[in-house]
Order: structure tokens, then sequence, then C-alpha cells
């Protein structure tokens, strides 16, 4: 089992930089350089709204905090929560259920200091966005 989540964390992280480094993200609010400086990162930053079931955007978040290498702390699907730590701080990642193909996310700093580098949660936000339309899998047992 252990040999299968290294082999797709491996895939995961060969995708992505081939995804990155082909085709270099722009963020168009904040220039790039200015995405790792910490700053005061409003609160409307850090929600959005996507046309998807819950249980998948809960899925591609937990990609997403995987692939940018963040320290996974707690998790609960059934609740739609991540626990995680990025750049020495903890965030709290919440999917809130809208409908049947509607569902929001919540990335929150857990010691409610917004000050910190907006980079954390728009590297999420723009994985979410590049896999929307992958399909979620189930991994076979060996």
């Amino acid at each position: 089992m252990e040999r299968i989540k290294l082999k797709i964390l491996l895939i995961t992280a060969v995708v992505l930089c081939a995804v990155f480094l082909g085709h270099p993200a722009k963020c168009e609010e904040i220039p790039e350089s200015q995405l790792t400086i910490p700053q005061t990162v409003s609160y409307d930053n850090c929600t959005k709204t996507y046309y998807i079931p819950s249980e998948k955007l809960f899925y591609l978040t937990l990609a997403s905090i995987s692939a940018n290498r963040f320290e996974i702390k707690e998790m609960q699907s059934k609740t739609g929560y991540i626990l995680f730590k990025a750049a020495g701080k903890e965030f709290l990642a919440t999917v809130v259920y809208y409908g049947l193909n509607k569902s929001m996310l919540k990335i929150t700093p857990t010691n409610n200091n917004y000050y910190f580098a907006p980079g954390i949660v728009l590297n999420i936000f723009k994985y979410i966005d590049l896999n929307l339309e992958s399909p979620v899998e189930s991994i076979p047992k060996e």
C-alpha cells in the first residue's frame, strides 16, 4: 500500500512539474514575486466557489495540498476539513456543501492571523482549477 502511495505522489510530482514548467501560471491580482512575501491577505481571497460535487472538491484539495508539499496534520472526509502546515503556519481547508454540484473551499489560518504569503492559498486554488476536469478514480488494491 505504501508503494502505491509513493508511486502516486511521484507521478503527481512529475505531472505537476511538466504542467507548471511548460505553462507558467500567471496571477493577475498579485505579481508573482510578491506571492512568497508575507502580507495581509483578505478573507475574500481565502474562499472560492466551485461548481463540482463537494466530495470531488475535497479530493482535489487534498491532492493540491500534497502536490504543494505542505504537511498534512489531520483530515476528515465526512466533515470535509483538512488541517495542514505551510511556511511554519497551520491552515484549515474546509469544503462546504452547497448542493449537488456546488461547493465552496475556505482556506483560513488556524490562529486567525491573516498575515502570510498569499501564494499558499493561490497555489491550492490554481491546482484545483487546472484539474477540475480530471476524474476522481480509486486505486485498485494489489
